[in-house]
């Protein structure tokens, strides 16, 4: 109850604060807290920032597949053609 406290006086304060050390953070939150994150970090003088996941490139999955061993070898067009269709 006094962390609680503790928060909203801070929150309430109208002076601002700089803060030279910062640290970046990773966290997985439920889409509904989303909001309540952003009220609380807002209140603080946080940054939040959504990430998203990139997009492989063709390249990156080519390499993936080699890593995995999904390669395959052909003779000449005829045997991969059978090989695609069986």
């Amino acid at each position: 109850m006094e962390f609680t406290k503790i928060i909203r006086t801070f929150a309430n304060r109208n002076d601002r604060i700089t803060i030279m050390n910062t640290t970046t953070l990773q966290i997985t939150v439920p889409t509904a807290d989303i909001t309540m994150l952003k009220k609380l970090t807002a209140g603080m003088g946080w940054v939040v920032t959504t990430m998203t996941k990139r997009k492989k490139s063709g390249i990156q999955k080519g390499l993936d597949d080699i890593k995995k061993g999904n390669v395959y070898h052909a003779e000449n067009s005829k045997d991969l053609i059978n090989q695609i269709f069986g």
